[in-house]
């Protein structure tokens, strides 16, 4: 899911803070991976130590995708779908991790978030390439097999229990985040802590940049939102946006983001943008989802039950003109941007 864009600015080390002249190099690459494109940045000793271990991380993203993906017909996570109905299936302990995750913020949040959304998802992929809503009949039959509690996990076996046949899965709301929190957790095993992962909307990070605060973390939100683009500084936490800024589709004169409503089977029409700090990128990733789709206390308690976690909320004052002004709302201790609350 590409959602709001969050600029990751690296600022140079001044030489007086540096270990000893030259001691860090900056390395850093792009790849695509999981419907968007990862950006990792790490400051290392010499260039050869960055680039292998950029590479081993990349690796571990794209090993995560075989597992996790719902567009890979071969992944682990399709492999489950297709035993859905027929009793409990073992899986990976990575796959096992992001579905009790998954379930976790399905029960705290009553089921907006929910990652049994997979029917839904096909036809809202059809939709958005023929700009055509699936019908009433359509969205009646795949919601019958949408429902969290349809699906058991047993944490002793790590094994997984698609109910109903014909259940689907769909992981797109939290993977990226978990993929970013597993690369950082690569980089670190090669002793580089200095290391950002970006993917999409998703930004984990660990320590400083040498001689600096934190990552300058850039932040760019809805129309309205007055300022523009804000920065913040980070360091190891995570920080996820997402909205209908980026990936939207109008169909029939309404406006529908790419994010799933699982009440109703069709793209959040709401705008607003939310923004999730938190330890990890699991938690920020999907804790935005909760705040956009749940109830707004319900989203203010399941965000409170997240230690460090913190919000922040832009919503148009007139949905129809964004431009004419936004209503901002902070939950938790969120950054300071620009020096501005």
């Amino acid at each position: 899911m590409s959602w709001i864009i969050l600029l990751c600015q690296i600022l140079f080390v001044s030489p007086e803070a540096r270990l000893a002249p030259e001691t860090w190099v900056r390395v850093e690459k792009t790849e695509p991976h999981m419907g968007t494109r990862f950006q990792i940045t790490v400051f290392a000793h010499n260039q050869e130590l960055g680039q292998k271990a950029i590479q081993q991380a990349f690796a571990r993203i794209a090993k995560l995708n075989t597992l996790l993906s719902d567009y890979l017909p071969e992944s682990e996570l399709m492999r489950l779908c297709a035993q859905a109905g027929k009793g409990p299936i073992p899986v990976s302990p990575e796959l096992f991790l992001v579905l009790e995750q998954s379930q976790k913020l399905a029960r705290q949040s009553a089921g907006a978030f929910d990652c049994t959304v997979g029917p839904y998802s096909v036809l809202w992929r059809r939709a958005r390439k023929t700009l055509l809503l699936p019908n009433a009949l359509e969205l009646a039959e795949a919601g019958e097999k949408v429902g969290y509690t349809h699906l058991s996990l047993d944490s002793l076996s790590k094994s997984a229990h698609l109910q109903l046949p014909g259940m689907r899965l769909d992981l797109g709301g939290i993977a990226k985040g978990y993929a970013a929190d597993e690369a950082l957790l690569v980089l670190k095993s090669h002793g580089l802590s200095r290391s950002l992962v970006a993917a999409g909307g998703d930004v984990v990070c660990g320590d400083s940049p040498p001689g600096k605060p934190g990552w300058d973390i850039a932040l760019i939100g809805l129309p309205g939102d007055e300022g523009g683009k804000r920065h913040f500084v980070l360091a190891n936490g995570a920080v996820s946006t997402s909205g209908d800024l980026e990936q939207f589709v109008e169909i029939g004169g309404n406006r529908f983001a790419h994010i799933l409503n699982p009440k109703t089977g069709l793209g959040m029409t709401t705008r607003q943008s939310a923004t999730v700090v938190a330890k990890r990128g699991i938690d920020s990733d999907g804790l935005t989802k909760v705040l956009l789709l749940a109830p707004s206390e319900t989203a203010k308690k399941v965000l409170g039950g997240v230690p460090g976690a913190s919000a922040r909320l832009v919503t148009p004052k007139d949905p129809a003109f964004p431009s004419r002004g936004a209503t901002v709302q902070t939950i938790g201790e969120f950054p300071k941007l620009d020096g501005k609350p």
